[in-house]
């Protein structure tokens, strides 16, 4: 069975792994946690590959501290990001886009996330201001 791989998949990695960020290899994407877990645990996980899920435990994570619902932001539209958000819905989360914060190489690469995709398994796609106004009034 061969992997693809190229710019837009990292070469395949064995097992999960996690990483301090000070030892963070360059280009690696990863998690980040909120300014609040940030005290709880001093690594987060590190993804390989197109899902911020596969091979990590931030499925585990998550559920530890009682998160059910994940807001996407970030690069790649098409990869990345969706491939995190389909993941994390077929795991029962409610997920959420931010789609000003959300960016890809072409804007054909957007119309494919953004009209195709996400509408088929996001539960909500927002821009800042609307994520923001959303928000309850203690979440600053």
């Amino acid at each position: 069975m061969t992997t693809p791989t190229g710019p837009t998949c990292p070469p395949p990695r064995p097992g999960p792994r996690r990483r301090s960020s000070s030892r963070r290899e360059p280009g690696a994407a990863r998690s980040t946690p909120t300014s609040s877990h940030r005290r709880a645990r001093s690594s987060w996980p590190e993804h390989w590959s197109s899902s911020g899920f596969a091979n990590t435990d931030l499925d585990l994570l998550l559920s530890q501290h009682r998160i059910s619902r994940i807001v996407l932001i970030g690069m790649r539209a098409n990869t990345c990001i969706d491939t995190t958000a389909r993941f994390g819905q077929e795991l029962g989360y409610h997920v959420t886009f931010v789609r000003d914060t959300i960016a890809a190489f072409s804007p054909e690469e957007m119309q494919a996330t953004f009209e195709l995709n996400a509408p088929t398994y996001a539960h909500a796609i927002l821009t800042t201001d609307e994520f923001v106004k959303a928000l309850p009034p203690n979440a600053s």
